[in-house]
């Protein structure tokens, strides 16, 4: 049961992490066609989904 569990939590922090990477795209993105409102928007969303990631992984390393 542990080994299944830890599967999906590292499953978990790399879902968090590619989502991350993904808004900080599209924040870029906005930020070059001048958007500066949804970019900012996008750059709050993928630092919010880099700290769940990062927060995660410290709760399962104390584990």
């Amino acid at each position: 049961m542990k080994k299944n569990e830890d599967k999906t939590n590292k499953t978990v922090y790399i879902l968090n992490y590619f989502t991350a990477v993904c808004f900080y795209i599209v924040s870029i993105i906005n930020f070059i066609n001048k958007e500066n409102s949804m970019g900012v928007f996008y750059l709050c969303l993928g630092s919010m989904f880099m700290c769940l990631g990062s927060v995660r992984l410290n709760k399962s390393k104390k584990k």
